[in-house]
């Protein structure tokens, strides 16, 4: 006999029991195709109808014996313990008019999202830490006032710069077409077209992406931000990096063009291509990988 585990449940009549189910899920199935099948052919009636008789009863006899296994193993398995995640608490789902106060699990829905709360708190943590904004007590004096202040080098580059970074990663992605524009001086404006998938219009201020918007190869670009926008602004919050500017576009560009298969790559949670009528139009910001908006929480 296997030791009984902390829990309360003995793991050998566990594995027990579940073979004991797929036996009797077996049992049950030979039932039903003795009852589809009927009576076989013979040379009389009389013969048919005992033979079927027969092969009835053992079916029966079969599933009566496996039922009473998983009854005397399932009084063997035992009882977990009846600790709860939420201490005390746990005993709110115990309410029989739940429906009237569901506390428990709007409980449950607030531990979720303060979990991810901590999560992207740690993530913005690490973000902050790379801007090197620390300040030491000298700099706060009068010297520190008389200093001049020195603009960061990346919001003075020169346009011919930011034309060779963004030529350089047409060459990178010959399926991506990127074109530049200039409407207002030196800022630039990139039209990116991703195949015949989607579209992408790119605010820059130098080598800083300030705005985004994706719409579908055919979409009005004045129609309402969509998801594949919500998470391109994402993107941009995520891939920050203020001392390498040219990284952090061509960063953004390499996890733009994974969309390049946006209606051909399942999810990879729920393998499913769609998923209340839209493809997974999440990409993770490392592995590039697909899923579902709604799968990834």
């Amino acid at each position: 006999m296997a030791d009984v585990m902390n829990v309360g449940v003995n793991l050998e009549a566990f594995s027990q029991a579940i073979s004991a189910i797929q036996a009797l899920r077996s049992s049950v199935t030979r039932v039903f195709d003795s009852l589809k099948d009927g009576m076989k052919n013979k040379e009389t009636l009389e013969g048919r109808e005992k033979n079927f008789i027969s092969e009835f009863q053992e079916n029966l006899q079969a599933v009566n014996r496996d039922l009473n296994e998983l009854e005397r193993l399932s009084n063997l398995v035992g009882r977990p313990s009846e600790s709860h995640p939420l201490h005390n608490s746990g005993l709110l789902s115990l309410d029989p008019v739940q429906d009237k106060t569901p506390l428990y699990s709007q409980l449950l829905q607030a531990y979720k999202w303060s979990n991810k709360l901590q999560y992207h708190a740690g993530l913005a943590s690490s973000l902050l830490n790379q801007q090197s904004l620390k300040r030491s007590a000298n700099q706060m004096g009068a010297s520190a006032k008389r200093r001049p202040k020195v603009q960061p080098s990346a919001l003075a580059l020169p346009p011919q710069y930011v034309d060779d970074v963004i030529s350089r990663i047409c060459r990178m992605f010959p399926d991506m077409t990127i074109e530049l524009s200039r409407p207002n001086g030196t800022s630039a404006v990139l039209l990116v077209t991703l195949g015949k998938v989607l579209k992408a219009i790119l605010v820059m201020r130098s080598l800083f992406i300030d705005r985004t918007i994706v719409r579908g190869f055919n979409e009005n670009v004045y129609s309402e931000d969509g998801k594949v926008t919500d998470h391109a602004t994402t993107a941009l919050l995520h891939y920050q990096l203020p001392q390498m500017p040219d990284v952090v576009v061509r960063s953004f560009m390499t996890w733009l063009r994974s969309y390049i298969k946006l209606f051909q790559t399942p999810c990879q949670r729920c393998g499913k291509f769609l998923q209340d009528g839209l493809p997974p139009t999440w990409r993770d910001f490392r592995t590039l990988e697909a899923s579902h908006d709604t799968c990834r929480q």
